[in-house]
């Protein structure tokens, strides 16, 4: 138990018996007796714990992190809670977080970096007190960015994350008590309007518009489904096998990543013709297959501060994209890479698909895949009563051929169909089922 004692002058003392069995002091000042009653309890608590070795109630957690440097210095000097490290501004931080983790950054990694800072150091000022910063803070930091910069969901939810990280080491240091951003995020969803759908037909009118260099470019990114231009600027004739028709393709974004630094990947039907062609116009010794003396004028702009930002290619291609009579589309280059995963998913397992374009399925769902106009079209002629008509003819015949007994029964020929179904020798099933879309039997009855 700890005790509240006055001296002469008034000012107020707790005491109390630590774990070593010897009175200690914490000197107050003047203070009223409402905060020393309180500060008592508290220490109360503090010693309890150090005696009995079991962590703190939340509440007294909160209230050690809370307390101002003098009173916390005080704590410390009995033992009862570790030493406050000195405080460090927001800026501070920021400047320890870069020093200390921002080494070996790609450049797109640094400039986002420097966003970040600069947002929040804008919102919270650089001689702010990070520990002084709560998640309401953060929560109203969110609202900035959402109702007065208008930013995107999929931006702020980017620079959350790094700003979390900032304060995560902050804590990880021994900084601050607490992440005020820990439980604060954003739901990043690519608006509607920036999602588009290149038709292979459309990148053909690309290609017959384009330069030799360009051509090639515009295949490997609608065809292979590279990333522009790191992907695409870094292939090399010697990562292209015609023979076993695949091609190893090194991931700038993902070197770093162990086991991603590379990737196997075939060399799709509708890229074998361009890839061809580049071979064959290709100067003796050319390393790159983007090569020329275009290609080396955009891989050396990319040794910029910038990197691979400096190339510039969008402009080149806005242009391509007029001179071919299209019209341009959100996010050029990812439009054309989520394309062409849109198409490939329509004929192979997702497992396989996202392996060769170098991501997860759930990356896939959410920022690649895409609904083209002829599903669209596909599914409004009623592809799945098509698929079901078939099946009834083929399980018809097979009916017909065993001579199998089945009952006629009168009325629509679908529902004479799926009767048929039932009753043909050796060809129930009983998984089938009829839907408002038409008959749809699972694979395994096929």
């Amino acid at each position: 138990m700890a005790s509240i004692s006055k001296d002469a002058n008034g000012n107020i003392c707790v005491q109390f018996v630590g774990v070593d069995k010897r009175r200690r002091t914490i000197r107050l000042g003047k203070v009223n007796q409402k905060t020393a009653e309180a500060v008592k309890l508290k220490v109360e608590h503090l010693n309890n714990a150090d005696v009995t070795k079991s962590p703190l109630d939340p509440d007294t957690a909160r209230w050690v992190a809370s307390i101002a440097d003098d009173l916390a210095a005080k704590l410390a000097a009995v033992g009862l809670i570790p030493e406050r490290p000195k405080a460090v501004t927001l800026g501070e931080l920021v400047q320890r977080y870069d020093a200390e983790t921002g080494k070996g950054l790609k450049v797109g990694t640094v400039i986002s970096r420097r966003v970040m800072v600069s947002d929040l150091l804008a919102y919270f000022t650089s001689d702010a007190d990070p520990r002084t910063i709560s998640e309401d803070d953060a929560k109203l930091f969110v609202d900035h960015l959402i109702e007065e910069r208008e930013l995107a969901s999929m931006t702020i939810a980017r620079r959350l994350r790094r700003v979390r990280s900032v304060f995560a080491f902050g804590v990880k240091r021994k900084l601050l008590t607490d992440n005020p951003f820990a439980e604060v995020s954003v739901v990043g969803v690519l608006p509607a309007e920036r999602k588009a759908y290149v038709p292979a037909t459309d990148a053909d009118k690309l290609i017959s518009a384009a330069n030799p260099t360009w051509r090639i470019i515009v295949a490997l990114c609608r065809f292979a489904g590279l990333r522009c231009p790191s992907e695409v600027l870094t292939l090399k004739w010697s990562d292209v096998n015609f023979e076993t028709n695949r091609m190893t393709v090194t991931s700038p974004k993902t070197e770093r990543i162990p086991g991603k630094e590379y990737r196997v990947m075939p060399i799709f039907t509708a890229l074998r013709p361009h890839l061809d062609e580049a071979f064959e116009l290709a100067e003796p010794g050319e390393v790159y297959v983007v090569g020329g003396r275009q290609g080396e004028g955009y891989r050396a702009a990319s040794y910029g501060p910038n990197g691979w930002m400096n190339t510039n290619l969008r402009t080149t291609f806005e242009k391509l994209i007029r001179r071919a009579g299209l019209n341009t589309w959100p996010r050029l280059f990812h439009t054309l890479r989520a394309s062409c995963e849109t198409d490939l998913l329509e004929h192979l397992p997702i497992s396989a698909v996202t392996e060769w374009l170098g991501h997860s399925a759930t990356i896939a769902l959410k920022h690649y895949t895409r609904v083209p106009d002829h599903l669209f079209e596909r599914a409004a002629r009623g592809a799945a009563y098509s698929g079901a008509v078939a099946l009834q003819k083929a399980v018809q015949s097979e009916a017909d051929t065993n001579d199998a007994e089945r009952t006629e029964s009168p009325g629509s020929p679908e529902i004479q169909g799926f009767r048929r179904i039932l009753s043909a020798g050796g060809g129930y099933c009983p998984d089938v089922q009829l839907t408002p879309g038409g008959l749809e039997p699972p694979i395994s009855c096929l």
